[in-house]
């Protein structure tokens, strides 16, 4: 067939009708992501149905040259449009040989233990996880548990944009029914809390209110849902629990009903948040600091990995140190960092964002947000003395932000980067003071963490999925030194006009 996608093509013309729109933006460093639009929306789209379809083309081509066979596992977010992408995508993959398998309407997660369940080496999860409505994506893989890096994409991209399609037909399609109620059997399998916990379980009105409410009611919690109706308007926030408006509410409603905790699932049930009983938003990493607490007690001499934007404790939490746990950070983002931890047979890694990944004995190796919740109770259950809210005054304590993120167009945002890394660099040799005091440290491996010598920490990096910038800030000194440092670190990212602003502050 000859297809050759194109990079534009207005909505309402001939052209949007016969053409194959793919915006090559959308290849993002480890998935695929899309503005597809909505009505009303004044802005254009990136991606049509027939896009979708030279997708599945490539993505059916791709895995049978990278050696996987032509057998896949598909599902789909709840979203209006997110079921005939889907079959837009099928249909793509069938033409390129594939034997389709589809679970229907699934969490991320979902459609990564099918991999397992269904022996099938590998998955395209139509979702735009937390994005706002109008977005679109596929989370792909091929060799389970993993899920594609930057190398897969760019030659995903490479092979779409080209046209360059082995169709050599001969496809299949099967709906595998029931599945969700599988999926749910094998979470809670052998799972049965002694504390009868109390959990406000918030959805945000995405996928995971078909899913988290069941799960946590089955191991023995008392559920009060908070925004589990599905609407893909989302009528009250976006369902991301990095989002303080996603986290305030969920205060709210624990503060109201004296729940033990509350627990925040993003769009396609990745992703957990926590807020402890006094009403306090946990930010992921933190979290992260109290499962790894708790896990290396159980296994000690544990390894973990865990992002960029995550806390410095993970390397000097005294209880940490003493049952001998290892951390290595690393790239943030869900493939690298489920990448890092099968490279190192660490038992878990932890993200900012609130992706978990739990190895065996506790998990396959993705990230799944309902597993992370079952592990945030299961620890709360083994410290029957003590509140959520105690278990976080027990961890050493520091100043941090929530994720900032300042606009920057995807086109120029890795250059933006660049050009930072080089400012700080520069500051460094040229021994000038940041906020106040000596560059201690350059980490580089994801855009820049720059640290000062009492430990406050600023990172800049690009967003691997939206038009944005990602800076975080953390303080083991004061409110006043991280204060100063997001200063700092603002005014070198000021110095190129095509940083906007940003989303949240603190």
């Amino acid at each position: 067939m000859t297809l050759k996608p194109v990079g534009d093509a207005k909505p309402n013309t001939f052209a949007f009708e016969t053409s194959a729109l793919v915006k090559p933006s959308g290849f993002r460093e480890y998935d695929a992501r899309w503005w597809f639009g909505h009505a009303g929306s004044a802005k254009e789209p990136e991606l049509n149905l027939m896009g979708v379809q030279a997708l599945g083309m490539g993505l059916g081509t791709l895995i049978r040259r990278l050696g996987a066979g032509p057998d896949i596992v598909t599902g789909h977010d709840f979203r209006s449009y997110s079921m005939a992408i889907k079959l837009a995508m099928v249909s793509g993959l069938m033409a390129a040989g594939a034997r389709v398998r589809d679970v229907g309407l699934a969490l991320s997660p979902m459609a990564y233990f099918a991999q397992f369940a269904l022996d099938t080496p590998s998955v395209a999860m139509v979702t735009a996880s937390h994005n706002e409505n109008g977005w679109t994506g596929v989370k792909m893989g091929c060799q389970r548990p993993l899920t594609f890096g930057p190398e897969e994409m760019s030659a995903l991209k490479d092979i779409v944009l080209a046209g360059d399609f082995d169709l050599v037909g001969v496809g299949s399609y099967e709906f595998v029914p029931g599945f969700r109620e599988t999926y749910i059997d094998d979470l809670t399998s052998g799972k049965k809390l002694k504390r009868r916990l109390k959990v406000v379980a918030a959805c945000g009105n995405g996928t995971a209110g078909a899913f988290a409410p069941q799960v946590l009611e089955r191991i023995g919690c008392e559920v009060i849902p908070l925004d589990i109706e599905l609407d893909h308007s989302f009528p009250n926030y976006n369902p991301n629990p990095e989002d303080m408006r996603m986290l305030h509410a969920i205060r709210d409603h624990v503060l109201e009903t004296g729940a033990d905790i509350g627990l925040g699932f993003d769009g396609d049930g990745d992703r957990c948040g926590v807020v402890d009983n006094e009403g306090n938003e946990i930010f992921a990493d933190k979290v992260g600091v109290m499962l790894a607490r708790d896990i290396s007690t159980l296994h000690p001499g544990s390894k973990f990995v865990v992002d960029v934007k995550s806390t410095g404790l993970f390397n000097t939490d005294p209880v940490l140190m003493k049952n001998r746990a290892v951390t290595d950070y690393w790239k943030t983002g869900h493939s690298y960092i489920k990448r890092r931890v099968a490279e190192l047979g660490a038992i878990a890694g932890f993200e900012k964002s609130g992706h978990f990944f739990f190895n065996p004995p506790i998990g396959r190796g993705y990230d799944d947000g309902l597993v992370t919740a079952i592990a945030v109770c299961e620890m709360l259950d083994r410290n029957p003395g003590k509140t959520m809210a105690d278990l976080y005054r027990d961890l050493p304590l520091t100043y941090g932000t929530p994720t900032m993120s300042p606009h920057c167009g995807d086109e120029v945002k890795y250059g933006v980067v660049d050009k930072v890394v080089a400012d700080f660099r520069k500051m460094q040799t040229d021994g000038q003071l940041l906020a106040g005091q000596p560059i201690a440290d350059l980490v580089t491996v994801n855009g820049v963490r720059v640290v000062a010598e009492d430990g406050t920490w600023g990172l800049v990096r690009a967003s691997s999925n939206k038009p944005e910038l990602v800076v975080v800030v953390e303080s083991p000194v004061s409110a006043e030194r991280r204060r100063a440092m997001f200063e700092a670190v603002d005014a070198v990212l000021r110095k190129n006009p095509e940083v906007g602003a940003y989303n949240q502050t603190f």
